[in-house]
């Protein structure tokens, strides 16, 4: 009979399994660094267009002049803080737009990356605190992927700093480099994860979704819906077959994490798939795009490697190379105008501390930043994420943790009810020569459904905000938009109004039989534009 394993056995056999253990962990959460250096440039590029595109309202949701004065914000946000909220003054919040879209530039061609990750996290934190009442889910995503590229090697390849770091004599390390597996790699990833497996939970219960028809539902609903989605209304069973295989794609995300390599990439190219279809069925903002680009950091070595190959047979690797070349010609130029400024000369208490306690402090401080941080940031939106399905409960400590740094998870998104109600707002004015005039759109006053509910909404930010507004908690809002009515219409229009009266106009449809289900309108707020300013309802 063979002896019992002695404890040197027994050890050796425990450390092999936690090895392949960790090798495992670590094949699922690596990223490419090419990978990485593309998630750069496409958060980058998403946080210009997202402030291009919030510009075309700055007046309206960012200034003294709009919905929401520095006054009302001070009242009602007294616990947020925002650098947006330092001036009322459209000048100085289109002064930091441009701020926020240079260092989302500098963050696209990967100068200084680390620094200037962490300041357009900041920045973007700062304008979402300035008015919440016109956020999405988009806008969430964005915000905590770019929390978690604070801790990433962003600009190992492809950026200006690679191109620093070469001519320093640096970049052979890295270039040998292909991927790195870290908490914040694991972090990046999990985030898209939690977002599905939440609302997968929402979903789940929802009969409306579980049975096939809530798409059905959200196409009727057409203030959400533009280019094909005006379209697939009519094709219900069509819409059937999308929503179970949305649900089921939603219950299968854990292996967008347990896959690896080309089998991956399959599976993310599904979920890339229908966010893309979203994009061009449903206006929900930058929402969907910001979805694909989340999804750059689970495409691994073996995909890029294969992106390689096929760029050679294809004969653009010479073309690459060019556009590489000019790129660090570009860089190293204006690294070198850079260092031809003026600097100021070490102090010799500055080269006291260069020594070895002050690299010790840095070596410690270093791994606080790159793993301890983000190891506790990841378990409170775990626990974030499951408290919101009701699953566990959120510390109080942890909960103002999230809470300041905006991190709070929740992933709704049409569940577990899906939209079913058309929506417009009818904003009818009486001039001070007695004519009315619907002065949100500039129109003529009619409460008949319009052929395209969408049309009546400026932006999908727009129609988030009407919603927000009328939203039973949001009372004070009523007061803001129809003191902005007022306002905007007065400094427009030769005429002014003397006052305002916000409805909401509503239409609930059968997507399967076309009949209508209910309709009606009903007041939202009547407001005095002679009066003074109403904080309060």
């Amino acid at each position: 009979m063979a002896g019992n394993p002695s404890a040197s056995t027994v050890r050796s056999r425990l450390t092999a399994a936690v090895r392949r253990l960790a090798a495992a962990v670590a094949a699922r959460v690596s990223v490419d660094l090419r990978a990485l250096a593309a998630f750069r440039i496409g958060l980058g590029t998403l946080v210009i267009v997202d402030l291009l595109l919030r510009s075309r309202s700055l007046t309206a949701f960012y200034t003294d002049y709009g919905v929401l004065p520095l006054r009302a914000f001070l009242s009602d946000y007294s616990t947020s803080h925002s650098l947006h909220a330092l001036s009322g003054e459209p000048w100085a919040v289109a002064l930091s737009f441009a701020v926020a879209g240079a260092f989302a530039l500098a963050l696209v061609v990967g100068y200084r990356t680390r620094l200037v990750t962490l300041v357009s996290w900041v920045l973007l934190v700062s304008l979402h605190a300035r008015n919440p009442m016109v956020l999405n889910s988009g806008d969430t995503l964005l915000r905590m992927l770019l929390f978690w590229s604070v801790f990433l090697p962003l600009g190992a390849r492809w950026s200006v700093d690679a191109v620093r770091r070469a001519d320093r004599g640096a970049g052979a390390e890295s270039a040998a480099t292909a991927s790195v597996a870290s908490v914040a790699t694991m972090a990046v990833l999990l985030q898209i994860l939690v977002m599905y497996l939440t609302n997968s939970v929402h979903k789940y219960a929802s009969e409306v979704w579980m049975s096939g028809e809530a798409v059905a539902y959200v196409m009727q609903a057409d203030q959400f819906t533009y280019l094909l989605g005006n379209y697939l209304a009519e094709f219900t069973g069509l819409l059937r077959v999308f929503t179970l295989l949305w649900v089921a794609l939603l219950f299968a995300s854990p292996l967008l994490l347990l896959l690896t390599g080309i089998p991956r990439a399959a599976l993310a190219s599904l979920f890339v798939g229908m966010h893309l279809g979203m994009a061009v069925t449903i206006r929900v903002g930058l929402f969907p795009i910001v979805v694909v680009v989340g999804y750059i950091p689970f495409l691994q070595t073996p995909v890029w490697d294969a992106i390689e190959r096929a760029a050679d047979r294809l004969n653009w690797s010479t073309a690459l190379a060019r556009w590489r070349a000019r790129f660090e010609s570009l860089a190293r130029t204006a690294l070198s105008a850079g260092a031809s400024l003026p600097r100021p000369a070490p102090s010799e208490r500055l080269g006291d501390l260069r020594g070895s306690d002050l690299a010790a402090g840095l070596a410690r401080g270093r791994v606080l930043f790159s793993t301890v941080l983000p190891y506790v940031f990841l378990v409170l939106i775990l626990l974030s994420s499951a408290a919101s399905v009701g699953y566990a409960e959120v510390p109080e400590p942890a909960d103002d943790a999230l809470d300041a740094a905006e991190m709070d998870q929740s992933w709704q998104m049409f569940a577990p009810d899906p939209i079913r109600t058309t929506r417009w707002y009818v904003a009818v004015g009486t001039l001070e020569d007695g004519t009315q005039r619907d002065v949100l759109r500039d129109a003529a006053v009619t409460f008949d459904r319009p052929a395209r509910a969408e049309t009546t909404y400026p932006t999908s930010r727009w129609r988030k905000y009407l919603k927000n507004v009328y939203g039973a908690d949001n009372e004070n809002h009523r007061s803001y938009l129809a003191n902005y009515l007022c306002g905007n219409w007065n400094r427009t229009h030769e005429t002014a109004v003397a006052n305002v009266t916000v409805y909401q106009a509503y239409e609930r449809t059968n997507p399967y039989n076309g009949s209508v289900q209910a309709a009606n309108e009903f007041e939202l707020i009547e407001y005095d534009c002679s009066g003074a300013f109403v904080q309060n309802e």
